[in-house]
């Protein structure tokens, strides 16, 4: 059976088909009405912006935000201070072995 099925999405008013793999429809999909979402929200705003000036507020958004989870989300600290710790132990415990 094929994993794949094509669809078309509609953003800012244009048709992006696609082909996508099957279990990933419904991730797109949502995808694709958060854009149309924040766009209305930015052309209620800035009714006067184009499309593409919207877009690029909408994708900077997208983008900060996108940012801002991976710092938080970046445990590379946290990671190099166990290992200096974990250092610290095996080397308590070996100290202490006969």
């Amino acid at each position: 059976m094929n994993d794949k099925i094509k669809i078309h999405l509609l953003m800012a008013g244009t048709a992006y088909p696609l082909t996508i793999r099957r279990e990933d429809e419904e991730t797109v999909r949502e995808a694709a009405r958060q854009v149309n979402v924040r766009l209305k929200q930015y052309r209620d705003y800035y009714p006067e912006a184009s499309t593409e000036q919207l877009l690029g507020m909408v994708a900077y958004q997208f983008a900060m935000e996108n940012l801002q989870m991976n710092r938080r989300n970046d445990t590379a600290p946290y990671t190099e201070k166990l290992k200096e710790l974990t250092g610290l132990l095996e080397a308590c415990f070996k100290e202490d072995e006969p």
